[in-house]
This record gives C-alpha cells, structure tokens and sequence, in this order.
C-alpha cells in the first residue's frame, strides 16, 4: 500500500511517500480502506521533530502521519470473547457489529507508529470506530475524528451545566467551531471569540455573543457576561489571555500540551487529551447527519500532495481541515 510517511524530521519536503505492507487486524481490529484523512497541527508537529524532543515520541526510523480518517472497512479481525471475525482471507462475521464494506470514521491517537492515517489501509481497534455519518462525503467526515471529540471532551472536562456561559476561542476554526455547535446542544450561553471578519459564522454556529480576537479579551467578555463567564475553552491557545474572562472558581481548558494558564482566583486549569472513543464518536456523528454539526473542508489534496497540504497548513489561518484523498 501507498503511506506517507517521515523519516527525517524537518518541514512539508521531509514527507515521503512509500510503499509498505498492507497490515492485517487482530482480535477485536478491523482495517480500514482509507478513503480520506484529515491534515492536522499535531501531524506538523510530529513531522518537524517537536513531538520527540518534548519526549511524546521516542526516537524511531520512521513515524506515521495521520489522526483521522474516513472509508470502509476492509477486514475484520476475531470478535471480542471468542467469537469469529472475518480474517484478511474473508471468513465471515464481525467485531463490534462492524462487516465488510461498512462505511466508518475513525481515530488513530497513538504516536508512535510507524503508519497511520495518511495511507490506503489503516488498522484500529473496533472502540476507535463508528459507523460513518450517512450522506456525508468521506472528506467532510474524515473532518469529524480528532476535532469533534477534541471539543466534546474539552466541554466535559470544563464540567458545565446548562445555562451556564463559555467562551470558546479558536470559534471560526474547526475545533472551535465544533465547540461552539456542542456547547449549545449542551444548553449553554456561548460567546465566541474569532477574527472579526468570522462573526456571522460563529454566530451561525450558536453563539449569542461575540468576542473580536483582537480585543482585549477579558473586558470584552466581562462587558457581555457581568462577573466572567463560567468556563473557557481554548481552542485558539491563546493562554493567560483567555484566563481574565473567567470568573472566580470557573474553569479554564486548553486543547494543547503547554497551553494551560496559572490557575488563578480558584480557577479549574486543565488540558484535554483527546482519546479514542467510538461510542462518542457515533454520537457525534448522528448529530452531523441530523445537521446539527458541521464539518468543514477547506480542500483536499491527493495523498502524494501532502507535502503541499502541509505547507498549506503551515500558511495560515483556515475554516475547515484540508483533507488527504488516498
């Protein structure tokens, strides 16, 4: 099969595409046929080396790219408590109610793996998978994975109810914007915090109140919700900045290792990791399929072009994730 992959760190041009085995599933496994895969910051981050000398890769010859991804399911490992599988040579039944031909999303959210979504198989344990939204093209859903549950666990972490007020920045991108989307199902007041160019956005998301980025962030929260907003999720990282919105005794999220402010006045200070999660994910997913969701594509590059994603990527702000199409 066709991978990209990267074996000596650097930027866009240290991606390689190879050929490698087709890999096979285990019990309670099933491969994928990757029919697209997300481009995202944490993929950069591994590509140039950073993922290493901070120590959440160990050294190794070759690193595979790629969180999530979109296609069908190509085989099926043994099922969970000795039931049978279909195996690579085409035995019948499944794993976790998933067969062959099944269309599904999943996420890849271990490090240290030599292969990984940017590629034409991809193996993954079943509690990774869920049945793909219906009527969603494979690059819209292959959006889903890693942001929608980034933003989902970041609201469960931040442990509101409804009623209460979150401000979410980063919500004109695609964490953000997911955010944004879950908060209101949630029953929460939401202000968003983007470009003021993406206001309309934002606001067609749900947010009721609207932060400019380039205010002053914590008087201009206070100036819409008296006393602080309850909690704040930082799709943006944009850090201590974010942390005078929030009131005594709040609670404060950053998505990124490092992005989390001192935990001042009593506030809650805490970084979501994002986890494998396939019940939610197909959670997630029917709310995509009921249009209360929204995944966003800012464009998508065949898999050989990933170097030019990446330096997409690399250029600035977008409003959606570029997808790669093996």
């Amino acid at each position: 099969m066709r991978a990209v992959v990267v074996r000596s760190f650097g930027g866009p041009e240290a991606l390689e595409l190879v050929e490698l085995p087709i890999p096979a599933p285990g019990p309670g496994q099933v491969r994928i046929r990757v029919r697209a895969a997300a481009v995202n910051p944490v993929d950069a981050f591994v590509r140039s080396g950073a993922a290493t000398e901070v120590g959440l890769v160990p050294a190794r010859d070759q690193y595979g790219l790629g969180w999530d991804v979109a296609g069908e399911v190509d085989a099926v490992g043994a099922g969970e408590a000795g039931a049978p599988g279909r195996a690579p040579d085409g035995n019948t039944a499944g794993t976790k109610g998933f067969a062959v031909g099944d269309p599904v999303i999943g996420l890849s959210d271990r490090l240290d793996l030599p292969s990984a979504g940017y590629a034409e198989y991809l193996v993954l344990d079943a509690s990774s998978v869920a049945p793909a939204p219906r009527g969603v093209p494979f690059e819209a859903a292959a959006s889903l994975p890693l942001n929608a549950l980034t933003a989902a666990q970041a609201l469960d972490r931040l442990g509101l109810s409804a009623g209460q007020t979150v401000l979410v920045t980063g919500a004109a991108g695609a964490v953000g914007g997911y955010a944004v989307e879950l908060a209101r199902e949630a029953g929460l007041r939401v202000v968003g915090s983007a470009s003021a160019a993406d206001e309309e956005l934002v606001r067609g998301f749900g947010a009721s109140g609207f932060v400019p980025r380039e205010a002053e962030l914590g008087a201009a929260a206070r100036a819409l919700v008296p006393g602080g907003v309850d909690g704040v999720l930082d799709a943006a990282v944009v850090g201590v900045r974010a942390l005078d919105a929030v009131r005594g005794g709040g609670a404060f999220v950053s998505v990124v290792l490092g992005g989390a402010p001192p935990a001042l006045r009593g506030i809650r200070v805490s970084t979501v990791y994002v986890r494998a999660d396939g019940e939610r994910l197909a959670e997630l997913a029917k709310l995509v399929e009921a249009g209360r969701l929204t995944p966003r594509v800012a464009d998508t590059f065949p898999l050989d072009k990933a170097p030019a994603a990446h330096q997409r990527l690399s250029e600035g702000p977008l409003r959606g994730r570029l997808i790669l199409l093996p």
